[in-house]
């Protein structure tokens, strides 16, 4: 039986993964900042619930030795993410940014991904065939971002776009650092959720798609990539 944590998992893309993943056959944990809306996620999913704020250090920690204690990790999914947005739900643009703005979002994004792998990696290590998926967006490639002629030139934002781009590095310099692992980042699309207040064009069935995907990679799988659902995308 594979055993799956997916954080920030009581709702939204996390939810649909894990509501894929237990009809799958996985034993999967419901990581989630508020206890009881984890519990309620999932007992609807026949699911199992774990406290887990990746902002917090002890949180963490807690999480790992619950997990450990009930049999091991084999699956980490890194859900857990957030966007500031300004008055309006308006993305905060360069001109409007701050180091505050910027530390919140990277706090959660990219610190709480440290945090939380740091914690598994023992956990995953003892694991026949361990997998890691980083969420990470369309907005982190560079290529993109910067060609005029994609739509992601379009989006204005700092923060998220930065935090993202880091989650790619961290899954590049993770999958060189642990060959035995498949650890890998994903854009799931823009899919409506409460991360940009349902203005998203795709639902969260299509976005799940490409995460459920790799989350099932065999240890002959890809490993240190960068996805979508159609395929590898440029940094």
């Amino acid at each position: 039986m594979t055993t799956t944590l997916i954080t920030g998992a009581n709702k939204g893309l996390g939810f649909e993964t894990a509501r894929r993943l237990v009809a799958a056959g996985h034993t999967v944990y419901i990581g989630s900042r508020d206890a009881e809306r984890g519990r309620g996620a999932a007992e609807q999913l026949g699911a199992r619930s774990v406290r887990l704020d990746i902002t917090d250090q002890a949180s963490v920690d807690a999480a790992a030795r619950t997990i450990a204690a009930d049999g091991g990790l084999d699956v980490l999914i890194n859900n857990a993410g957030i966007e500031e947005r300004g008055p309006g739900n308006t993305v905060i643009g360069a001109a409007d940014v701050t180091a505050e703005t910027m530390r919140a979002t990277f706090e959660t994004n990219v610190f709480g991904t440290v945090r939380v792998l740091h914690a598994f990696l023992p956990l995953l290590q003892r694991s026949a065939a361990p997998v890691v998926v980083n969420l990470s967006s369309g907005l982190a490639s560079l290529t993109r971002v910067s060609s005029p002629d994609t739509p992601t030139h379009a989006y204005p934002g700092v923060a998220y776009p930065a935090s993202k781009a880091a989650v790619n590095m961290i899954t590049v310099q993770y999958a060189k650092a642990f060959p035995g692992l498949r650890i890998n980042a994903v854009e799931p699309g823009f899919t409506k959720t409460d991360l940009n207040g349902n203005t998203g064009v795709q639902t969260v069935e299509q976005g799940a798609e490409i995460i459920v995907r790799m989350a099932q990679v065999g240890p002959e799988g890809p490993t240190g990539t960068y996805v979508d659902a159609e395929g590898e995308l440029p940094w």
